[in-house]
């Protein structure tokens, strides 16, 4: 009985136990379904992308940049395919013992060391930063051989940027480097951010620059499948990048060249553009650099070379170099005069060689009068005293309100970045430019000098070139530009681009002839009569000689007690032909003196080329370098037989 009782209460037990074991069962059966309908239901979406993207990578496709091309299709910029040799810092381990070992497998020098040294300040640790760049096949070979001893460290196929003329028309054209982190910020906060994905350079100046989104194309996607390992399997689908647009320029490169070869080593800035269009023909700065040093990224050396350099190569003086434009003032003083109705045409004024006011003698040239002086001898002869009477019968502020139109101490609009303003002065100006209240004051004596634009005026080449060609073109204003046309790099299409419409400035035509009579005058029986001898088109001109510091009333000039860089610049303004404008002009040849002997022969020069077809004897150009040319010697040659020296 006892042992019956005890079989049931075990057959109990074990049937308990199998109840427990099936509802265990049963629930973690629950769960397993529960689980499958949240992944399978639930998260479907999520998982399956998830599970495309382990298997898939969309990769960007950097489109090529465009050209740039001047205005008879010569290649400026371009691009050409290399590989490099590139480290990802954060990859690499010790940097120092990977390009030690590195430099056994590749030829890696000093430079290429220095130059990933300064992108390493410049960019983050997990950017990919090239060692050196336009590997042979051979170098690739052998890497490839070995890249399993170098982690984070890789070969890759890059388009690079090329400057085929060098140094010439740098200031324009400008450079394209390395994105930097501020950059890098910039486009992440723009709607260009998905377009720039992959790319690590973009335009650093000049039309590279101003130009970036037209250059840069449209980022393309490529769908790569790929193994467990990360490894590219095969191509699912992509969308080709489309080119940069080609930018077609206003420069005449043959011209850019000529100009920068008349300069030799000298120091200065010049500004040519049609005054029918505003288009810039000639923007020149010198001392020029080689952009072809920026692409890759700048060695320290090459760097502190251009940085520290006394000449300032990498300065545009053309757009940024502010200076007094000297006599080349008086022109538009003398426009001023007439529109203002502070003087006529046949008003005259004894020119005694000094002008006192206020107990203050105002000196003219070599303590020489010219006598009696009206407006047309005022600028053939370059009066002092008919200007000095002049800015004191207007005033400073009259003098802003009449030259601000002009463009003088103005933004130009020209379509290149980082122009700056100079200087036009006025009461307004001084109070807000000085702390002091004695400095904020604006006294009469500051007055007389700005006539004969000395003073606190300050201008760029460009702002003179800019009212000159307004004078030239009969008060009609046209904005500067160097974009003329995009060409679309797939369709070909050429789309002209179009500048603002141009302003009428309203002066009376007999106030713009009387000048341009008198500027007319300077050429043939003026300060630049020689320079212009046997020209076979008339022109107009002004020449101009500006301080670089100041020199006392009662000291007199002597250049050769001053230091180099203490001399007066040369300057001279210039549109020709005289009676149908096609070129205007604006040069200034720093320290070098005389306007006439120093900057017209370079103006001369230049229409001679623009208006003739004639580009300068090797004998010529030697001597307008040299300072030593008036009018052109030797047999001037068609510009058409003249060979750029492309690389």
């Amino acid at each position: 009985m006892t042992e019956l009782r005890n079989v049931e209460l075990d057959a109990a037990r074990f049937r308990a136990r199998v109840l427990v074991v099936g509802l265990a069962v049963l629930l973690a059966f629950c769960l397993v379904v529960a689980r499958l309908v949240f992944l399978q239901v639930v998260r479907h979406e999520d998982l399956a992308e998830q599970a495309e993207s382990n298997r898939t990578a969309v990769l960007p496709v950097v489109p090529n940049r465009g050209l740039i091309l001047d205005r008879n299709g010569v290649v400026l910029a371009t691009n050409y395919a290399a590989y490099t040799l590139e480290i990802t810092p954060s990859k690499a381990g010790v940097l120092e013992e990977t390009i030690q070992e590195l430099s056994k497998v590749v030829d890696i020098h000093a430079r290429d060391k220095r130059r990933f040294k300064r992108l390493m300040e410049e960019s983050r640790s997990f950017d990919s930063l090239p060692i050196r760049t336009r590997l042979t096949d051979e170098e690739v070979a052998r890497f490839t051989a070995q890249r399993y001893r170098f982690p984070g460290v890789d070969i890759k196929a890059r388009l690079f940027r090329n400057y085929p003329l060098g140094e010439v028309a740098s200031h324009a054209i400008g450079y394209i480097g390395r994105i930097n982190q501020k950059e890098k910020e910039r486009i992440e906060d723009s709607e260009e951010e998905a377009n720039y994905r992959g790319t690590e350079y973009i335009g650093k100046l000049g039309i590279e620059q101003s130009f970036e989104a037209q250059l840069h194309g449209i980022t393309g996607v490529e769908q790569m499948e790929t193994s467990a390992g990360g490894r590219a399997v095969r191509r699912l689908n992509s969308f080709p990048a489309t080119p940069g647009h080609t930018v077609a320029l206003s420069l005449d490169i043959k011209l850019q060249k000529l100009i920068e070869d008349l300069y030799g080593d000298r120091r200065g800035a010049l500004v040519a553009i049609d005054p029918r269009n505003g288009e810039v023909l000639a923007l020149v700065s010198k001392p020029t650099f080689d952009p072809n040093l920026f692409v890759e990224g700048i060695d320290q050396e090459n760097w502190s070379a251009l940085n520290e350099s006394i000449d300032k190569p990498l300065l545009n003086r053309a757009l940024r170099g502010t200076y007094p434009p000297g006599s080349t003032y008086k022109p538009f003083m003398g426009l001023a005069a007439l529109e203002t109705g502070k003087r006529t045409a046949g008003t005259i004024i004894h020119d005694g060689g000094s002008w006192t006011f206020g107990g203050h003698t105002f000196r003219s040239h070599g303590d020489h009068g010219l006598g009696a002086v009206d407006l047309y001898r005022s600028i053939v002869q370059s009066s002092n005293v008919y200007y000095y009477q002049l800015a004191n019968d207007m005033g400073v502020d009259a003098m802003h309100d009449f030259m601000k139109p002009l463009g003088f101490g103005q933004f130009t609009g020209i379509d290149l970045n980082g122009e700056l303003r100079g200087v036009l002065p006025s009461q307004e100006w001084k109070r807000n430019a000085y702390r002091r209240p004695e400095q904020r004051r604006w006294y009469a004596g500051e007055t007389i000098s700005l006539g004969i634009g000395q003073g606190y005026n300050s201008f760029t080449m460009l702002q003179l070139a800019y009212a000159t060609a307004t004078l030239a073109n009969g008060g009609v204003q046209h904005r500067p530009h160097l974009g003329m046309a995009t060409i679309d790099a797939v369709t070909r299409e050429r789309r002209s681009i179009e500048p603002p419409a141009p302003v009428n400035l309203g002066y009376k035509s007999e106030h713009i002839e009387a000048v341009r009579r008198a500027m007319v005058g300077v050429t043939q029986g003026g300060t630049s009569t020689r320079v212009f001898a046997g020209a076979r088109y008339v022109s107009a001109g002004k020449t101009g000689t500006a301080q670089a510091v100041t020199i006392g009333q009662k000291d007199k000039y002597n250049a050769a007690r001053l230091q180099e860089r203490q001399r007066d610049h040369a300057l001279y303004i210039a549109f020709a032909p005289a009676d149908a404008p096609r070129i205007a002009l604006a040069v200034i040849v720093e320290n070098a003196g005389f306007g006439g002997a120093q900057a017209a022969p370079i103006a001369r020069r230049v229409f001679d080329y623009w208006l003739l077809d004639e580009y300068p004897s090797e004998e010529d150009i030697a001597a307008v370098r040299k300072g030593q040319a008036m009018a052109p010697v030797g047999k001037s040659r068609p510009v058409a037989e003249i060979e750029l020296p492309v690389r």
